[in-house]
């Protein structure tokens, strides 16, 4: 993405720019990998990293929180004791009117009040209350505590704040 920091994209101020077949030379996102761990395992805790508010979370946001939790989760449960799944994906593709940035650029151009803009990165649109990420694993003591750590850790990443929920499941098949 662009200099600017991510908190100038992180509000919804206009409609979704989804439309790949229309945007000329949009970024690819930073995140590829949206479901890791053990695929095919029975578990039966589950933990959900939970946004408070409505905002736009920017692909590399996602791919940092990814990251974090999947190395915490590695090196403190095992590569086959867990799965991991991020839910939201970046659609919508951010847009910058870029202006000269230089000493006495004030003076050479103001720019144009409301210009489309050149496509510089993604991001994903989540509501409040929406699951950004669940993790799944064997309930034990042990891995309730290790969850809410890694989710908490994975939390500080997004650009709104957030909260963990721990659901007990049973195994239904």
């Amino acid at each position: 993405m662009s200099k600017r920091p991510a908190r100038c994209y992180t509000e919804i101020d206009r409609p979704p720019y989804t439309r790949r077949e229309y945007v000329r030379g949009g970024p690819d996102p930073k995140i590829r990998i949206f479901d890791m761990g053990n695929r095919q395992g029975k578990f039966d805790l589950r933990g959900d990293l939970i946004i408070e508010e409505r905002c736009q979370v920017s692909h590399k946001a996602l791919e940092a929180l990814r990251i974090s939790v999947n190395r915490n989760l590695s090196t403190m449960m095992g590569k086959d004791d867990f799965r991991f799944v991020i839910h939201v994906k970046p659609f919508h593709i951010l847009r910058e009117n870029r202006m000269m940035a230089f000493a006495g650029a004030d003076r050479l151009q103001d720019g144009m009040r409301r210009a489309f803009g050149k496509p510089v990165g993604r991001a994903a649109r989540v509501r409040d209350g929406q699951v950004i990420c669940s993790i799944w694993a064997y309930d034990t003591p042990k891995n309730r505590e290790i969850l809410k750590k890694i989710l908490r850790i994975g939390g500080s990443k997004l650009p709104r704040p957030s909260r963990v929920k721990l659901v007990s499941e049973e195994n239904s098949d």
